[in-house]
């Protein structure tokens, strides 16, 4: 049996793919993570997202993909690893996130599941397609990007929330199977990040929330990934693990308060 903690990670000369990389967490992570002399690969539906992202980042390598088809990362894995076979750390970072009262079926009911789709099938299907390639390498990870919402749900975004408590228990799953072999297996769970997840929610929403700079947020992942920290929490995260545990009630009460506002609008249905 390795040892978990065996050699520390290296933050250079890693082959990186990184899902939903043109925006946000991801698009920061691949920046750091090339200004660190890795090679950086990153995926996105949308191709004028992937060639605006490129025009920023010349040096990152961009493939055209969508989490939450099966067929689509089939033919990511093929071209990825015929291109970039020295690939030795994935990072599923991709996801949505939306408000949703679940007292409307009507406006949600054909797509109320495709946060699932993105947030939670999808890095599950790219773990098991990738897999396989990453145990046959030497300095090979895995990083699952939840949130901090996996420990404790933010009512007014039930689906989201649920899609991170899954992926956090997928992924603590994940690291014990795969206690055996190189493959070492990390969990980001950021905190409220300034990116464009937020942008759909208002300011009394977030009130009490502090909001992380995505750049410090990220450069506290790739330290954690560096000292081989498994579950990184940065900024409120920690705290909200913390308080689920010891306040639960309390801490859900506070995140609840959005959905007084939600309930009071009027109805679509």
């Amino acid at each position: 049996m390795l040892e978990p903690g065996g050699l520390s990670m290296k933050t250079s000369k890693n082959t990186i793919l990184i899902t939903g990389g043109t925006s946000g967490i991801g698009f920061e992570l691949a920046k750091q993570f090339l200004g660190l002399g890795n090679t950086v690969l990153i995926t996105g539906r949308d191709l004028g997202r992937l060639d605006a992202a490129h025009a920023k980042l010349p040096g990152v390598h961009t493939f055209q993909s969508d989490v939450s088809a099966p067929a689509s990362i089939a033919a990511l894995f093929e071209k990825v690893t015929r291109e970039f076979p020295d690939l030795n750390v994935l990072v599923n970072n991709a996801g949505i996130m939306r408000q949703i009262n679940l007292q409307e079926p009507a406006s949600q009911s054909e797509d109320v599941c495709r946060e699932i789709e993105t947030n939670l099938n999808g890095p599950i299907r790219m773990v098991q397609q990738f897999l396989p390639h990453l145990k046959k390498k030497e300095n090979a990870a895995i990083m699952n990007v939840s949130s901090g919402l996996a420990f404790v749900p933010f009512p007014i975004s039930p689906v989201y929330c649920a899609t991170k408590a899954g992926l956090h228990s997928f992924t603590l799953s994940l690291r014990v199977q795969l206690k055996n072999t190189r493959v070492k297996v990390f969990e980001l769970a950021p905190p409220a990040t300034q990116t464009d997840l937020l942008g759909s929610f208002r300011a009394e929403d977030m009130k009490g929330t502090v909001i992380m700079n995505v750049a410090k947020m990220v450069q506290c992942a790739i330290e954690g990934f560096e000292k081989d920290r498994l579950e990184i929490r940065p900024g409120q995260s920690n705290s909200l693990k913390l308080m689920n545990r010891i306040a639960p009630q309390f801490i859900l009460n506070q995140l609840s308060k959005p959905v007084d506002r939600m309930l009071a609008e009027p109805s679509k249905s």
